[in-house]
């Protein structure tokens, strides 16, 4: 009985589990400072980025924990998804988008954050197609032991 969970992502989701809280304390604090300075639909972008991320990302790290260590194929599927569509292009967006008034303290946590999501969207693809092959591979040796027992014995 082979383990199929990853290491690497493994270790990348418990030290994402650390920094998130750091990230979103920074993030609120730069964005308490400079959001007289920024224009309407600015502030309104960056509330709802920020509400959408902190959700977004506490169901991320769950179906990543629980894809990952029980070796659930739809809960890594999930959070492969959830890091490759809402979260890596709103960091992105936050990142380099200069109309945002980017201070360094808020580039440095968000590269470090994208860093984080790059690196668990590439451990999450290896780690999902290794399950998924190694399961699809079980299934049908499964599928033939039946279907040898079912097979009538000549003579």
């Amino acid at each position: 009985c082979e383990i199929l969970s990853s290491l690497p992502l493994q270790m990348s989701l418990y030290f994402n589990v650390y920094f998130f809280p750091f990230w979103w304390l920074i993030t609120v604090a730069i964005l308490y400072v400079k959001y007289p300075a920024l224009s309407d639909y600015y502030k309104f972008i960056l509330v709802t980025v920020m509400i959408l991320v902190s959700v977004t990302e506490l169901i991320r790290l769950y179906l990543g924990y629980v894809g990952n260590l029980l070796e659930k194929v739809p809960e890594l599927a999930g959070f492969w998804l959830l890091t490759l569509l809402p979260q890596l292009p709103i960091i992105l967006f936050l990142l380099f988008n200069e109309g945002l008034k980017i201070h360094s303290l808020e580039r440095a946590v968000h590269i470090i954050f994208a860093a984080f999501l790059s690196f668990q969207v590439v451990a999450a693809f290896f780690a999902l197609r290794r399950m998924v092959n190694t399961l699809a591979t079980r299934f049908r040796l499964t599928e033939f032991h039946r279907l040898e027992e079912q097979r009538p014995v000549p003579g």
